[in-house]
């Protein structure tokens, strides 16, 4: 049998994946601090979180191509969005699936920052796409390369891609940078889609800043998974912006009426689910503030504005990659190195401020003792 060169040829797992497998086998125990799901985490959901998932309604089925319009209309109050520009799907990879269908044919590129969360190349494998890439630079703080991202742009690119904040580094694209790339991106015809999943995990309370519509075609994502710590409720919606907003969204009828893909259950449930911001959030935010003064108070912390990662810049004699299979080895620490999230230079460990208070404080105790 032939697979399609859209999957990857090789599977096998990195070496730091075969010595926790190894160590998992033999039921030692973890300190692990890279979890990153709420629902394993120790967040509490309240009494009843689940119940509006069993109304009657949900027993009707209603192809509605972007989602049903109570369900759609509730994202659209809670964004102060237009109705009819707002699209639901189960979740954000599907909907970048669903753009790089709109915007691209099999061949064209997308570009999207690096360092960041290494998913983008896997969605655009999948759909015949290019991925490029433009950087960030970390000066008191992470900001856009413009220099690289207009040298990543070529005839053939047709989107650039935001993550606001980003992941891990999380910086927040500030209001200057947001200008000068819708100015960019406006001028050759660009859409921008813009990932904002950690929007609301600002460290100083703030969230990242939506500029009035601009000149450029914006696809702004966003989901239950971070917004109220659900992802396994799988509903995820976008908010399309700009001048050409209707036509994307026409087409995009067509993509979305294809797959239909958004459960009933969960759309019904979608205003009660979204009443959770405030208990769930509170959680998530003071939990990534304590372990965040932890890890500023042990290690070399990398300045950033929201999400829910730490960067650790290790001492000049701790190689990354060997450092991280050697905590996990000898400390029994799982952290991710730099390299998993294309860091430009080696040096660094990403640590989830989400993980259990004792195990981070554990965890990092042990990482400032190397």
């Amino acid at each position: 049998m032939r697979f399609s060169k859209r999957v990857p040829e090789d599977l096998r797992p990195n070496a730091l994946a075969r010595l926790l497998e190894e160590k998992r086998r033999a039921g030692e125990p973890i300190l692990d601090l890279t979890e990153s799901n709420p629902t394993r985490a120790g967040i509490e959901y309240p009494p009843g979180v689940l119940d509006s998932l069993a109304q009657e309604r949900a027993l009707r089925y209603e192809p509605e191509p972007f989602g049903l319009p109570f369900a759609r209309a509730a994202i659209a109050g809670m964004f102060n969005a237009p109705y009819e520009r707002v699209a639901l799907a189960a979740s954000t990879s599907e909907l970048y699936s669903w753009l790089f269908k709109l915007l691209c044919d099999p061949g064209d590129q997308v570009v999207a920052p690096r360092p960041s969360y290494p998913l983008f190349e896997h969605l655009a494998a999948l759909e015949s796409v290019e991925m490029r890439h433009y950087g960030l630079f970390h000066d008191h703080g992470w900001f856009i390369d413009f220099h690289t991202l207009r040298e990543a742009i070529t005839e053939r690119t047709r989107a650039v891609v935001v993550v606001n904040p980003n992941n891990p580094t999380g910086n927040y694209v500030r209001p200057h940078e947001w200008e000068e790339l819708e100015e960019i991106c406006a001028e050759r015809g660009l859409a921008i889609i813009s990932d904002e999943v950690f929007a609301d995990y600002g460290w100083d309370g703030t969230a990242a800043s939506r500029a009035a519509p601009g000149p450029a075609n914006v696809f702004r994502l966003n989901g239950l998974s971070k917004t109220v710590g659900l992802p396994q409720m799988k509903l995820a919606w976008m908010i399309a912006e700009g001048p050409e907003a209707g036509a994307a969204l026409e087409r995009l009828e067509i993509i979305a009426d294809t797959y239909l893909s958004a459960g009933t259950p969960v759309q019904c449930a979608v205003e009660s689910l979204l009443g959770l911001r405030g208990p769930v959030q509170g959680q998530i935010r003071a939990r990534v503030a304590r372990n965040l003064a932890v890890a500023k108070g042990a290690l070399r912390v990398l300045d950033a504005d929201a999400g829910w990662y730490a960067i650790a810049a290790l001492p000049p004699n701790l190689p990354e990659e060997e450092t991280a299979e050697r905590l996990l080895r000898e400390r029994h620490v799982l952290v991710q190195p730099g390299y998993f999230y294309d860091f430009e230079r080696s040096g660094y460990l990403v640590l989830s401020l989400l993980t259990p208070c004792d195990v981070f404080q554990r965890g990092v105790r042990e990482i400032s003792t190397l």
